[in-house]
């Protein structure tokens, strides 16, 4: 089984940042792609940010120049740096990781429980 655990979350002003980490743990072979996603109160899941074990990167057009995600494969560990946050930022923050268990296997993807984040005006 594969476990990921977020954390960094909490209550920021608008301008603020915070920085959130997800760490993977677990029977792996290979990561091959982490994203993050959030969820507004009342709204459904949205994909935020992605890389690639390669180090390619996409992002949502919202968070464009104010969100940076980054990678350390070697240790099944994702973050997400979070610049001039807007209030329209707050949701719950989920990592998914893309997941190779054994060599030559199929890719299974597992979510972590969430971390709130909140930006008051």
């Amino acid at each position: 089984q594969v476990q990921l655990v977020e954390s960094g979350g909490g209550l920021v002003q608008a301008g603020g940042s915070l920085r959130l980490s997800c760490a993977a743990s677990g029977r792996t072979f290979s990561i091959n792609s982490m994203d993050w996603y959030r969820q507004p109160p009342g709204k459904p899941r949205e994909l935020v940010a992605s890389i690639t074990s390669g180090g390619s990167t996409k992002y949502v057009d919202s968070v464009k120049g104010r969100f940076t995600i980054s990678g350390d494969f070697a240790k099944n560990t994702v973050y997400l740096q979070m610049n001039s946050l807007k209030p329209e930022d707050t949701a719950v923050y989920y990592c998914y990781a893309h997941v190779v268990l054994v060599a030559g296997g199929v890719q299974y993807g597992y979510w972590g429980q969430g971390t709130q984040v909140t930006v008051s005006s």
